[in-house]
């Protein structure tokens, strides 16, 4: 059926509606947003579209499983806010339903004295942001960690891992959504009289009065379709992760001081929920929107990344450090000597394959990395177009934020007419 006529038989069917609330998206903000509006408005019918099989087998459930304490993040952004009060409220809901966490706290490490003023002023951060910094110098460093190499470090006491899948799952159940896996979204149809009507690959046709765009790595696509233009594309850089073969060698979580110009952290240490330690991530462009290797290329897919200006003004600006990223990732040296800056006693055996994951970088046209969330709204609908890390951090806070304003627009919508 031609898209044009899938139009016409939306406006034939009248005025039935399937649910109240669309939401496109399955992973981690896409059910909390669904969970957050059956709590504000009870009664409101919620459907959740997402196109896998299950929930979070994207960013969500490919990345290091912390829970940011927010000690990183323009102070009053929506990072920083969301991240500190939604670390506090991860922690409270994982012990609420049995969830799998820890509150392990972590170090922020220099290596060398170059390091010192960023790492002075990740304190100066933390405290405006209200988040407890313990300043540690070589030896207080050791007592936390005996095999990292420091000249002086930074203890945040209010970082943890948790199993972020698990919240997905719990977040699906107990939102009393429906959720219909399998049903990736192809077209949208919005009318300002007749609501949002979308089509997915398998056919069926789901019909609502607000969208809400939880889409992740292809929100800015699906804002397109809904016939907004978010300002922005996903730029996806993929994220390569190892494993510890001797995780003896860290206890907790050791991370870099990070490069204020860039929204990454940079490789680190992370001791997860199930004992292991992970190693990374880099971060290096993907060839794809789920590109989590180098042999995994789409063309229609990277060639609308490719056709993006800010594509090719951010790679002018950022092309050193982004030189370093593609390094390490082709060669497993490289990524060790970086290891070793933090923990001297890594060799590259230590350093076992793991599953990769890929971050959706919001870049607007002038080349511009979008450091903070990014939420905007049209007719009929709210789109989620930035929610990289630590949005799985941030998830409660953020849901409830975008689920205030689809019941908004929701509420706006003239009787009668939606």
């Amino acid at each position: 059926m031609h898209y044009r006529q899938w139009e016409v038989v939306q406006v034939r069917r009248g005025s039935g509606y399937d649910c109240d609330v669309l939401v496109v998206g399955g992973g981690i903000v896409g059910l909390s947003t669904a969970y957050a509006i059956t709590r504000a408005a009870p009664g409101t019918r919620v459907t959740v579209l997402e196109k896998e099989s299950g929930p979070a087998r994207h960013q969500t459930g490919r990345n290091s499983g912390v829970i940011h304490s927010g000690i990183y993040y323009k102070p009053g952004s929506l990072k920083a806010r969301y991240a500190v009060r939604g670390a506090a409220e991860m922690v409270k809901f994982c012990a609420e339903y049995g969830i799998a966490h820890a509150v392990t706290g972590k170090l922020i490490v220099a290596t060398d004295r170059e390091e010192l003023p960023r790492l002075h002023a990740l304190v100066q951060r933390g405290r405006e942001n209200s988040i407890p910094v313990r300043e540690l110098g070589p030896a207080q460093v050791t007592e936390y960690e005996p095999e990292v190499r420091s000249v002086a470090a930074i203890h945040v006491g209010t970082t943890g891992v948790c199993d972020f899948v698990g919240v997905a799952r719990l977040l699906a159940e107990a939102s009393g959504a429906e959720i219909r896996y399998g049903a990736e979204v192809v077209q949208v149809d919005r009318r300002p009289t007749l609501g949002v009507a979308v089509r997915t690959r398998d056919g069926a046709v789901v019909r609502g009065r607000v969208l809400v765009n939880c889409a992740g790595l292809y929100c800015d696509e699906v804002a397109r379709l809904t016939g907004d233009e978010p300002g922005m594309r996903i730029v996806p850089f993929r994220g390569e992760y190892f494993s510890l073969a001797r995780p003896e060698l860290v206890r907790g979580l050791v991370y870099p001081v990070p490069d204020p110009a860039f929204p990454f952290l940079g490789v680190h240490l992370t001791r997860g929920i199930d004992g292991g330690v992970h190693i990374g991530p880099n971060a290096v462009p993907a060839l794809a929107r789920e590109g989590y290797g180098w042999g995994t290329v789409r063309v229609r897919e990277l060639g609308g990344v490719l056709a993006w200006p800010g594509v090719w003004r951010m790679a002018g600006r950022h092309w050193r450090y982004g030189a370093g990223e593609l390094r390490r990732s082709v060669s497993k040296e490289a990524f060790a000597r970086a290891v070793r800056r933090l923990v001297p006693a890594v060799t590259r055996d230590d350093l076992v394959p793991a599953a990769a994951g890929v971050r959706a970088q919001a870049v607007l046209r002038d080349g511009t990395l979008v450091d903070d969330f990014m939420i905007r709204e049209g007719e009929r609908a709210v789109h989620v177009l930035n929610a990289p890390s630590p949005a799985a951090t941030a998830s409660l806070p953020i849901g409830r934020e975008v689920a205030r304003r689809a019941l908004a627009v929701l509420g706006g919508v003239q009787p009668g007419v939606g």
